[in-house]
Parts: C-alpha cells; sequence; structure tokens
C-alpha cells in the first residue's frame, strides 16, 4: 500500500512540475514563431522594395 501512495504522490509531484516547464516551452515557440514571421515580413518587403 506505502509503494502504491509512493508511486501516485511521484506522478503528481512529476506532473505539477511538468505544468509550467511545457507553458514556458510552449511560450518560447509562440515567441520564436512570432519573430521568425516577423523576419520573413521583413525579408520579402526588402526584396519588393529592391524591385520597386
Amino acid at each position: 500500500m506505502g509503494r502504491i501512495l509512493l508511486i501516485i504522490a511521484a506522478v503528481v509531484a512529476a506532473l505539477v512540475l511538468l505544468g509550467p516547464l511545457v507553458g514556458f516551452a510552449l511560450t518560447l515557440l509562440k515567441w520564436g514563431l512570432i519573430i521568425g514571421g516577423v523576419a520573413l515580413g521583413v525579408m520579402f518587403l526588402a526584396k519588393w522594395a529592391k524591385r520597386a
């Protein structure tokens, strides 16, 4: 019985610790996509301005 409770406690602790890490990773991904989109837009505008 004690071993089962220990395993359940370890799973709960892992989920509690994993939540903020997943949130942080998704925040980094979001900002990476935003910065990449802006950089792509700037490159597109620079190429378009050269041709015009």
